[in-house]
């Protein structure tokens, strides 16, 4: 890495990875999804902070949630200082210290931001996939992301760490490569998506395949459903928050522009943030991607064919830690804890903590000293 950028709100012997650049994997092996459809080949990218050590045993692999991606931490500009979205938890000194461990993070499979996904061209008909692109499951995304880790020569994971999708990818990890993995740290995250959230996926699909600007998916680049995919994207974020934490934050706040002869104008603070959210995703995400990307998550399950968590859960290895967030209502505590549950019944090396905080969801991607403790000790705990 670059010389590192000047720490920010952190203690003095906590710094900054820097300036950083991605890297791209290209796999040119065929490569069948779950559905059974296939790829000729498809490309990962990815970033790294840190350094792998000579036993190459201290590799840690973030996994992003859905509107996430690759950049976790560091910046890729001195004269912009926008930071990766976990740039708080990973740097040296941190409690995902890169003086320590060699960090990886990987844009999914079926992403938006650098890897093979629907926006993706079609080397064989020279037009993106759109819709023609693979049905997508996390067991895929993780089989995908193995084939990276392999690529790098790496032989094991000291852990594997992510919230919400991220969380899901976490313990896919660990079942499907139980002998790989020694760690998972899952966030805010679920055995099987319930009603409430497949339902609210579903009402952001509805609204992106029923803008005329969709297409039926056959959009041009720099086009598309933007007034759906905005919708989605506000509907959605809405479940990432609470109501204390929007009270909190926004209250019945007006706007300063607020004019009572525009009545459906923004009026509320609250409607101000919620617009600007449906907006900068429009710049930064693909509407066919979070098609897929909701889907995924609507179908993982790792419940099985007989409804028993244990057929699946018993084949982990690794030590793990689960974490619930007391306000959030898209995973809830109960989610989480049956994860645990079904692991002790199984005799395994699971801790559980339940974290009270505000701020819903998206707890697992703020500041927070406890969180900050948590992740610190668990990986720093001697089998």
């Amino acid at each position: 890495m670059n010389d590192a950028v000047p720490a920010e709100t952190y203690p003095d012997d906590m710094g900054e990875v820097g300036l950083v650049d991605y890297q791209d994997f290209v796999s040119k092996e065929p490569f069948t999804f779950e559905s059974g459809q296939t790829l000729s080949g498809f490309r990962i990218r990815y970033e790294t902070y840190g350094n792998l050590n000579a036993e190459k045993s201290n590799t840690i692999l973030i996994c992003h949630a859905l509107s996430g991606d690759h950049h976790c931490a560091g910046i890729y500009d001195l004269n912009d200082n926008k930071t990766g979205w976990w740039n708080h938890m990973i740097g040296p000194g941190k409690p995902i210290d890169t003086s320590r461990f060699f960090v990886i993070c990987s844009n999914c499979l079926g992403g938006c931001q650098g890897s093979t996904g629907p926006s993706s061209i079609n080397p064989e008909t020279e037009k993106p996939y759109n819709l023609s692109f693979p049905l997508l499951t996390i067991r895929d995304m993780v089989r995908a992301q193995r084939k990276l880790i392999d690529a790098l020569g790496l032989s094991q994971l000291y852990a594997v760490i992510g919230g919400s999708m991220g969380g899901m990818q976490a313990f896919q990890w660990a079942i499907e490569y139980p002998d790989f993995v020694n760690r998972i740290i899952a966030l805010a995250t679920t055995g099987r998506s319930g009603a409430q959230a497949i339902a609210f996926n579903e009402v952001g699909r509805c609204a992106i395949m029923q803008d005329p600007d969709w297409e039926e998916g056959n959009y041009l680049s720099g086009k598309g459903p933007h007034v759906g995919l905005a919708i989605a994207r506000m509907m959605a974020h809405i479940t990432y928050l609470s109501d204390k934490g929007m009270e909190t934050k926004f209250g019945r706040e007006k706007t300063a522009s607020s004019e009572e002869d525009r009545p459906f104008d923004v009026e509320f603070e609250v409607e101000s943030y919620l617009r600007y959210q449906g907006r900068s995703f429009v710049n930064r995400f693909d509407a066919n991607t979070y098609l897929y990307f909701t889907k995924a998550l609507d179908r993982f399950d790792l419940y099985g064919k007989n409804n028993e968590l244990e057929d699946t859960l018993g084949k982990i290895k690794a030590r793990s830690l689960v974490v619930g967030f007391t306000s959030d209502w898209l995973y809830p505590p109960e989610q989480n804890r049956a994860l645990v549950h079904a692991m002790l019944r199984c005799d395994k090396d699971v801790n559980y903590t339940q974290l009270q905080m505000d701020l819903g969801h998206d707890s697992f991607l703020v500041h927070a000293t406890e969180l900050y403790t948590l992740i610190r000790t668990f990986l720093d705990k001697v089998a």
